[in-house]
Parts: structure tokens; sequence; C-alpha cells
């Protein structure tokens, strides 16, 4: 696996395959494992080959959010430093999940163990998430007596509105996998054994999917908050339009008529 201390990163075809590697702190994030996600994700969406993209990590646990034991000894410096400190951390969280949400092919996350803190921001900013039927879950920000970011204040209410994404919050209680089904922060459960290879079968999948309707379509989602009904029609018509050009759309097309699957390559 070619990788750095903190992030993994191989290909399987048409699937980056991104992996957090600081299992012994449960993947909490600091600005090394910030700085080191935010390049795969640039490394993945630069790459032409690269159709979709599988997140996972290493050891027991999906992500512990920020670094605590970190957040501990910046307690020891003058408040100018604790705060430059936190503030150069929140920005490289940020550049992740704006890279994560940039990105034109579907992101499938793989969720061992559970999440907490960021760790639930990061899920919510993948397109699909599978988690273990044994993980457990907690946004724990408020344990600390802190706010949350991450994007989790943006992605959460998206997700299942903003009286549960508030009850989420500012209750800060811990739960069970089939609650975040119930959520909407987890797509579908399954054993733990079968989160790599079904996460891979499932990211292979969308690899083999038309790509550039993909990307349209995030950004579609992504933008509809922000529009009126017209404007958004106006959108869906340019998207469909656009996309017409495409070679995919083409075979589509084709393969309707030949009443066969169609063979797209991302183009």
């Amino acid at each position: 696996m070619n990788e750095t201390m903190d992030v993994g990163y191989e290909q399987h075809g048409g699937v980056a395959v991104i992996t957090l590697n600081r299992p012994k702190s449960l993947n909490a994030f600091d600005q090394d494992l910030a700085a080191a996600l935010a390049a795969a994700l640039v490394r993945a969406g630069s790459d032409e080959t690269v159709r979709s993209v599988l997140l996972r990590a290493e050891g027991p646990f999906f992500c512990a959010g920020g670094d605590v034991k970190r957040f501990r000894a910046w307690q020891a410096d003058s408040q100018d430093d604790r705060e430059a400190a936190y503030g150069a951390l929140i920005d490289a969280v940020h550049g992740v999940v704006e890279r994560l949400n940039a990105l034109r092919v579907p992101v499938v996350a793989v969720v061992q163990g559970g999440a907490s803190g960021f760790g639930i921001g990061l899920m919510a900013a993948c397109d699909f998430v599978l988690a273990a039927d044994n993980a457990r879950f907690h946004m724990a920000y408020l344990d600390l007596g802190a706010p949350p970011d991450g994007g989790a204040t943006w992605w959460l209410p998206r997700l299942m509105g903003l009286r549960r994404a508030r009850e989420l919050i500012l209750l800060s209680e811990s739960f069970a996998a089939a609650e975040a089904v119930r959520l909407d922060l987890v797509n579908r459960t399954l054993p733990p054994e079968r989160l790599d290879t079904d996460g891979l079968e499932l990211a292979q999948r969308l690899a083999a999917g038309p790509t550039q309707a993909y990307a349209r379509v995030k950004a579609l989602l992504a933008d509809s908050g922000d529009r009126s009904l017209p404007q958004q029609l106006a959108a869906e018509q340019a998207a469909f339009v656009a996309n017409t050009r495409t070679a995919d759309f083409a075979e589509g097309l084709t393969a309707f008529g030949e009443k066969r699957p169609p063979r797209f390559n991302g183009c």
C-alpha cells in the first residue's frame, strides 16, 4: 500500500481506496492526518482514471473525531497560542470536508466500531455510508463544552431535519447503528466482517457507472438548498443537456435499444 504515516492510498481499477491510518489513536484527527487526507483526496480528484473513492480506516474504530489528548496538552499554552492551534486544526479539517464535497466521483465510507465528533461529520460528507451493525456513534462536542465543527451543523439538518439534528448535537447521547440508519446518517448496516468486501463492491459498481452524470447529480443536490424551484429546474435542464454530449449518454441510449446493460467508460 502506497501510504504516508497517517493515510494509505491504493487503487483497484477505477476505485481509489483511502485509508485513515492512526489506529492507536482511534484515527483521531490532528493537522498531519487532516493534511494527509486532503492530499489523498486531491490526488483522487485529479486522476481521471479514478471513478469512485472508498474511504476506510485501520483499527477497531473508524474515527474518534479530534485528538483530545492534543487539546489537553494545549491547555498549558497561552490563550493566543491555543486559539491559533485550534484555528489551524479546524482550517485543516474543513479543507478535508471541502475537498470531499468537491469530488466529482461518488465516495463510499465504511465504518467499523463507530464514529464520534468529526468522525460523524466526515461520514456525513460522503455519498454512501456502510456501517458495522455493532457500531456506535456519539457527537461528543457538547461533552467537551464546545459547538461542532467539520460541517456537522450544515450536513446533519440536511440529512435528518433540523429537530433531529438539534437533538443529536445538544443531548450528545450515544446511539447504535440501527438508529444511525433511521436518522439517515448511515445507508445500511452489515456484519463487521463484510464491511471491506461489500464497501469495495459498492465502490466498484459506482466506478462502472456514468461518471460525468454522477458529478452533475452531486452538484445539483449540493446546490439545491440555495435555489428556488425555477432555478433548480433550470440547473437540471442545463445539466441534462450538457450530459447529452458524453459518450456514456450515447452508450446508455444504444444499450437501451439493444436491451442490454450499458457499458459506461466515464467519458
